[in-house]
């Protein structure tokens, strides 16, 4: 999906949203500035893009494609490697932004959830959001690729990160990718747990053994 195409389809959903018309082109200006930050590799507009080529072939089953869409446009929207909370961040400028819009408010605080949901990629207790489910299922989808795809994945990951040194970010990474392997689940959805759970938990185990082989 290229860039204009993006854009495109920002200002589509604007326009679907009535928004006020000042407010279109420098939200999407602040957009386009945070995902093509040069500390950024994974975290671009080309993984926006995959999210909404996914969140397009699921457009019939998601109950407010608009919502889930703001949710994706807005859930790295902050995203610094020193931070711990740029999830929670992210889901409060999103609804400082919608609020500029006048989003209507149960739908603000729904896209608000489903990006705070993408801090620990888990639904709440009890919750049966599909919505919020195939966000999560988006976001990870990566991890089920081919080992190739997953291998160059890995290394945006730590471009992002290379202010620490190898032994430090070797040790978060190993306990990151022990929190997804102790999961009974890593995917949300029936459709993604079918296609990718298994591929997955392969690249997992692959890179984990790499990083543990390491000094």
């Amino acid at each position: 999906m290229k860039l204009e195409h993006l854009e495109y389809r920002w200002h589509q959903l604007m326009r679907r949203q009535k928004a006020p018309a000042q407010y279109i082109v420098p939200l999407w200006r602040e957009i386009l500035s945070a995902y093509t930050n040069t500390n950024r590799h994974y975290h671009t507009l080309e993984h926006l893009a995959d999210l909404f080529n996914q969140a397009d072939q699921f457009s019939t089953q998601i109950e407010d494609f608009d919502t889930l869409e703001l949710s994706i446009w807005y859930h790295d929207i902050i995203y610094q490697c020193l931070r711990k909370d740029n999830e929670e961040k992210s889901a409060l400028f999103a609804k400082y932004r919608l609020e500029a819009i006048n989003y209507p408010r149960q739908k603000l605080v729904r896209c608000y959830d489903q990006i705070n949901a993408t801090k620990k990629h888990e639904l709440p207790e009890k919750s049966n959001d599909l919505d919020t489910a195939l966000l999560l299922d988006f976001d990870l989808s990566i991890l089920g690729s081919d080992w190739s795809t997953y291998q160059k994945y890995g290394d945006k990951i730590r471009k992002e990160y290379a202010i620490f040194p190898n032994f430090l970010y070797n040790r978060g990474r190993k306990k990151v990718l022990k929190q997804f392997l102790g999961r009974p689940k890593i995917y949300q959805t029936s459709y993604y747990i079918d296609k990718y759970e298994t591929a997955a938990r392969a690249n997992l185990s692959r890179e984990l053994e790499i990083l543990t082989s390491k000094k």
